[in-house]
């Protein structure tokens, strides 16, 4: 028989009174376990991170951490049961799990609404302040605070712009060496504001791109456009000044950019050079820790999160209120269930119920989108532990120390103007709140994780604080921070004192961890489409795409031209032949592009198998909801791995993602797709960047050095498929050039496929020479593929550039033809972009176009689209260019 194992060895339990335990370590079946007095044993294997029964309970009984209800026993349990719900079940069923499952859950989750009780309402008080204040070394901005970092900023205004800011920064990488004094040249590129008519999320967009402009941490910024987005300098411009932002305590200029790319690169790159001798000059000196504002954040968070990380967090954002300083909590979803602990000590009863109202908020605006705001566990979140919202909630309210008062309550990226505890109405999705607490003032970000999130700022330092030891020491590289020292027995305060030290020395220029390792990503508080629940049923209810092609009424002559093609030794040709690093959330995408630019740099495989290496990187797979929304998705994932322009693709996961690595390989699975031919790595599970990098240069140099060289053969351009879209005004002779070019090459045996909710399927001209009509339903999904050559429409939730060209691209295509109606467009990082413009557009922007619209050239415009499908030519706005990015439909919303 086997010994019992002493409880303290194996489990935890965040507070006396609780009746359910975690385990720290995975037990197996059958394990007894010592508790006092009482023996008793595991009825199923459980993961690290799980709960087990520590008493009898009835059905009905509450089930308690941290001596809150999380759920509600549906049946009896007994001491030493693995407790679980059926979301747990659902989660794990995706894994590749060696052991058993329970087959039906034992608990329910049931939250109970809050009401803020004014007639029993007691103020809090604030932790007294300490008689020996700190200090840091600071830069000092006359009205705008005290920063911790010493950035130009190039900010594009809208997603539009968010590619040039990218080259604008590219433009300094490495040259910075004359100016120590400097941080860097930082670009904030992101995915909001790029359409034509004003988003629901345009004061937030705007009220956190003002915050960044005037953020302590920058030294001079730039604001890019082009001057006709729905968000644009000009707005900006107006609420900066509506607004009172100190504008003028900062150099800044805003830049229109009016003429081709190269040009505008160069003025751009003067501008910013010209800044660089007198920001360099900007002395750090000494300032108090009052100036600082920490921002305080979690993500993959798991069942210690609220038991090491967030404390430790709290104990020294409670240190820096003590000096006079501020702290932001943030993330609304992500406290429904622990109001009652949030508002354990309050300012007032107004600041009370301005918190519930806001989560109250949060969950109507979930359920516009048919959705629960309940629903915001990720896979990751589930498979480390935490069951449900409310479990993931209590522990997240844990960064809010019990002797810290919450003293306000305020809107996404509004500024604190005053020291003390705020909390931040903001959505689940990391990168999201971030952004709106950087917006805010906050000038260090203190990031809590369980599986261990490597998230970073571009011009905020991150410390990353990691609750167990065991994933510290896997993941030492990317962490900054070991919280799990206190469940190995160190006390909170002596850790907390450590933490305290180490944040005033980063604070004053000592580079965090992510710092070291040069990568970061940006994501606003994505727009929403919905403001009510009325139209709900309406977008249900849309019929299906009919996966028919759209009869030409009139076909032309076929064409003639041939292309490039390469062939494999099975004899199946594809127009081209690229290494796909496919990351699938946000967190993963920096990474998965470091490692395509290492492959590319080291030509592995490349020309004799491969001809060049990309990523698509993102901001999805974690902090969203919709079914819809997953749906479009996994089939643009899917479609993406089996492109026919992709040879070879490997997958990277973050590790904490609802769409995990094991969440594709299911749904490869459901397709009968074989997961197999594709590399997986996994950056919280194979020990972090460097690892999975290695990785995936393992894994492309076996296929290149078993895969037999490529061989070319000519080809009828009625092999390819083509994209063919527009944006923004429609010229007539764009629209007649876009329909005798989508007729000759369906005439061809060719496949054409336009957006559904393009302006070309309401342009007489274009539908005179295709259709003759066309009744407005779409033919294939977005991003899903035509079964059948011919021209196809697929469906277009949103008016919005990049995501209507990533849906686009994932149909297929060998070449997208774009018309652009105002400026040139990003293009694609996978599939070659050859934009057209009208004979205006192309006289402003030659060198960025490709050709001049005309119905008369369209066999020159094909011989052009022929030499870029074979890979003699490419796109004259180059590869660098580009942008990416899926779009949530009509109902995602931010979680």
């Amino acid at each position: 028989m086997d010994q019992p194992v002493a409880f303290d060895d194996i489990a935890r339990i965040p507070l006396p009174g609780d009746n359910v335990a975690i385990a720290t370590r995975r037990l197996e079946a059958g394990t007894q376990i010592q508790r006092e007095d009482e023996t008793f044993k595991l009825t199923h294997t459980v993961m690290e991170g799980h709960r087990f029964s520590l008493t009898n309970l009835s059905s009905g009984d509450p089930l308690l951490s941290w001596n809150l209800p999380f759920g509600v026993a549906t049946t009896d349990i007994t001491p030493g049961e693995y407790v679980c719900n059926s979301g747990i079940i659902d989660a794990l069923s995706l894994r590749d799990l060696d052991f058993d499952l329970p087959s039906t859950p034992n608990f329910e989750d049931r939250i109970v609404p809050f009401d803020v009780k004014k007639e029993t309402f007691v103020p809090g008080q604030q932790v007294p302040a300490t008689d020996k204040p700190r200090f840091f070394e600071g830069y000092r901005r006359d009205g705008r605070g005290v920063g911790t970092r010493n950035v130009v900023l190039i900010l594009g205004t809208s997603s539009r712009t968010g590619s040039f800011a990218k080259m604008v920064e590219r433009e300094f990488e490495g040259k910075l060496g004359a100016y120590p004094n400097i941080d860097g040249v930082v670009a904030v590129a992101h995915t909001e504001g790029g359409e034509s008519d004003k988003p629901n999320n345009y004061e937030y967009v705007l009220r956190t791109l003002s915050g960044f402009f005037t953020h302590a941490n920058v030294g001079a910024v730039l604001a890019v456009d082009y001057g006709t987005e729905s968000i644009n300098n000009d707005d900006l411009l107006a609420y900066l000044n509506q607004n009172g932002y100190p504008t003028g305590k900062v150099p800044h200029a805003f830049f229109r950019i009016d003429q081709a790319i190269a040009e505008s690169l160069s003025q751009a790159r003067q501008i910013v050079e010209n800044w660089l001798p007198a920001v360099n000059d900007t002395p750090r000196t000494p300032e108090p820790v009052s100036e600082l504002k920490i921002a305080l954040q979690c993500g993959g968070s798991d069942a210690f999160s609220g038991v090491s990380g967030n404390p430790l967090a709290s104990w020294v954002a409670r240190e820096v209120i003590r000096n006079g300083g501020a702290a932001n909590l943030a993330e609304t979803d992500e406290l429904i269930g622990a109001e009652a602990y949030v508002l354990q000590n309050a300012k007032d009863v107004e600041t009370a119920q301005k918190f519930v109202d806001k989560v109250e908020g949060y969950k109507e605006l979930a359920a516009w989108h048919g959705t629960t705001a309940e629903g915001n566990p990720s896979g990751g979140n589930k498979y480390r532990g935490l069951y449900n919202i409310v479990l993931k909630s209590i522990g997240a309210a844990m960064k809010r120390h019990p002797d810290v008062r919450l003293d306000a309550v305020i809107d996404y990226g509004e500024p604190m103007v005053e020291p003390g505890y705020y909390f931040m109405d903001s959505p689940g999705n990391d990168l999201e709140s971030i952004a709106g607490q950087v917006a805010s003032g906050c000038n260090m970000i203190f990031f809590v994780t369980g599986n261990g999130s490597i998230t970073n700022f571009p011009f905020v330092p991150t410390l990353k604080i990691i609750t167990t030891t065991e994933r510290y020491e896997l993941l030492s590289g990317e962490m900054d921070v070991n919280a799990g020292a206190y469940l190995d027995g160190q006390l909170m305060d002596d850790l907390g004192a450590e933490f305290f030290e180490q944040t005033l020395r980063v604070a004053e220029g000592e580079r965090s961890k992510g710092e070291k390792a040069e990568h970061a990503q940006v994501s606003l508080w994505r727009n929403w489409r919905q403001t009510n629940a009325n139209n709900l049923q309406q977008i249900e209810s849309q019929p299906s795409p009919t996966g028919k092609p759209i009869p030409i009424s009139d076909p032309m002559a076929p064409l003639t031209q041939t292309f490039r093609s390469r062939e494999d030794s099975d004899g199946n040709r594809t127009s081209d032949a690229v290494g796909l690093l496919l990351p699938t959330s946000l967190c993963s995408g920096q990474i998965a592009q470091k490692a395509a630019d290492t492959l590319n740099d080291l030509g592995v495989g490349i020309p004799s198998t491969l001809s060049r290496y990309t990523a698509l990187v993102h901001t999805e797979g974690c902090g969203v909801a919709g079914e819809e929304t997953e749906r479009i998705y996994t089939r643009s994932m899917l479609n993406y791995l089996t492109h026919p322009s992709v040879k070879y693709a490997f997958l990277m996961e973050h590790g904490c993602e609802k769409t995990h690595n094991d969440f594709i390989r299911h749904h490869l699975e459901e397709n009968g797709i074989d997961r197999d031919r594709f590399g997986w790595a996994s950056i919280q599970i194979d020990g972090g960047i460097d690892n999975v990098m290695r990785m995936a240069e393992a894994w492309f140099r076996a296929k290149a050095e078993t895969s037999p060289e490529v061989t070319f053969a000519d080809a009828s351009v009625g092999e390819l498929t083509i994209g063919v879209a527009t944006s923004g005004v429609l010229d007539p002779t764009v629209a007649k050039t876009a329909g005798v070019l989508t007729n000759r090459f369906c005439s061809t045996g060719g496949t054409v496929i336009v957006p559904g909710s393009d302006s070309l399927w309401s342009a007489e001209t274009f539908l005179d020479s295709t259709t003759g009509g066309f009744n407005g339903h779409p033919s294939i999904h977005h991003g899903g593929r035509p079964e059948e050559p011919g021209l196809h429409a697929m469906e277009n939730p949103t008016a919005h550039w990049v995501e209507t060209l990533t849906g686009l691209a994932a149909a297929g295509p060998d070449v997208i033809v774009a018309f652009p109606g105002e400026h040139p467009l990003q293009g694609h990082p996978l599939v070659p972009v050859i934009q057209v413009g009208s004979p205006d557009i192309f006289a402003t922007f030659e060198r960025d176009l490709d050709a001049v619209a005309s119905p008369e050239t369209v066999e020159d415009l094909v011989q052009h689209i022929a030499a870029v499908a074979g890979g003699e030519k490419g796109p004259n706005a180059g590869l660098a260019h580009t942008d990416f990015q899926f779009t949530r439909g009509l109902l995602g919303v931010s979680m």
